[in-house]
């Protein structure tokens, strides 16, 4: 079950206005202006039925500024709910390894889940690493157990936003906790197909990314229909420029890259890439299952919003999901970004698990 702007509105006031309902939301509380929205529109519903865990993503040598604001977002989710509880996560061990997923798993685990009737994942300002594992721990436990758990996830997309905050991405590919290839690596009978949810400039993560998994096939999935009707074409042509061989013509590359290669989904419909993920896999499994099998690896690079039907894949097929971890953020024009209103923000909802499925005929 999905919704979408207003939908989320009128689904949020009817659902959880009713007295039963005890919420917990796990959301970010860093420097992203959309940290402290979903709290804020779940508190002037519940009051005191609404728990908040937030998340205080911690990277080497932040900038102040960023900083500064996260504690003003922080500031702000407490005024809203007084049932907050926040947990710092180091996203890097000394050493350098990634070790937010670990350390979610960590935090997850000391929640007390007994009186809690619904958990809403707010992924508007969580990084991928630890909204993923996150959203993973959360449904397996709701899939796991007789409570009947109901599992939502919530975003506020804005692009504008997300392209005014940039990244410094590490040099080394990682596995999402919960998503890890596991036997893959090795597993030389299998047929691995990447499936990368592309945006614009990333070129050195695609790259390292490709490096680290060495797939047998490559389809980046291009944004389309997209708010700029050119997009999709823009990063496919910057995707061909980076892998050109530098013997061939302009489709010779590195990754024996097709203008077939490429596929389109709704970037505004999270349920598009979804059904299109998992129409591949099918597909593939009745031509590899004489040769050893196939395996799919999702790269979720885009948007938010396209990122939640990966998401909701990799989630019913356990499909591996790697990823690039950010070793800062950044943001050139804090004015401009400032100046995003966040009624230009895009809801989204998704009813993951729990009532509307158990109780469906």
């Amino acid at each position: 079950m999905i919704h979408y702007d207003q939908e989320v509105e009128e689904f949020f006031d009817d659902y959880f206005a009713q007295p039963c309902r005890r919420c917990l939301v796990i959301g970010g509380a860093g420097f992203d202006p959309r940290s402290a929205s979903i709290v804020r529109k779940l508190s002037e519903i519940m009051d005191g039925r609404l728990t908040a865990f937030m998340f205080r993503e911690e990277r080497p040598d932040p900038h102040a500024e960023l900083v500064r604001r996260a504690e003003d977002n922080l500031r702000q989710i407490e005024s809203y709910c007084q049932n907050l509880v926040v947990r710092e996560i180091q996203i890097f061990a000394p050493d350098n390894a990634v070790v937010g997923g670990h350390r979610t798993v960590e935090a997850l685990n000391e929640i007390d889940y007994s009186d809690i009737t619904d958990i809403v994942i707010d992924l508007s300002a969580l990084s991928l690493g630890i909204g993923f594992t996150a959203a993973c721990y959360i449904y397996q436990r709701a899939e796991s157990t007789e409570s009947r758990l109901n599992v939502h996830l919530s975003l506020l997309s804005n692009p504008a936003l997300d392209q005014g905050i940039k990244t410094e991405p590490n040099d080394v590919a990682s596995e999402v906790r919960g998503f890890d290839i596991g036997g893959l690596i090795g597993g030389e009978d299998k047929a691995v197909l990447w499936l990368p949810v592309l945006t614009a400039s990333k070129q050195h993560v695609l790259h390292t990314i490709h490096k680290y998994i060495a797939p047998d096939d490559t389809c980046p999935i291009l944004p389309f229909p997209s708010r700029d009707p050119k997009m999709g074409d823009e990063i496919a042509y910057q995707v061909f420029k980076s892998v050109q061989s530098d013997f061939g013509g302009p489709l010779e590359n590195d990754w024996a890259l097709e203008p077939q290669n490429f596929l389109y989904s709704d970037e505004r419909l999270p349920l598009d890439i979804y059904r299109s993920i998992l129409r591949i896999a099918d597909d593939r499994e009745e031509v590899f299952e004489a040769f050893g099998g196939s395996k799919i690896i999702l790269s979720p690079l885009g948007s938010k919003i396209p990122a939640i039907g990966a998401l909701m894949a990799a989630l019913e097929r356990q499909f591996p999901v790697v990823y690039v971890e950010a070793l800062s953020y950044t943001v050139d024009d804090w004015a401009a970004l400032d100046s995003l209103k966040e009624t230009e923000s895009k809801m989204t909802h998704v009813w993951l698990a729990g009532d509307a499925y158990h109780n469906a005929v």
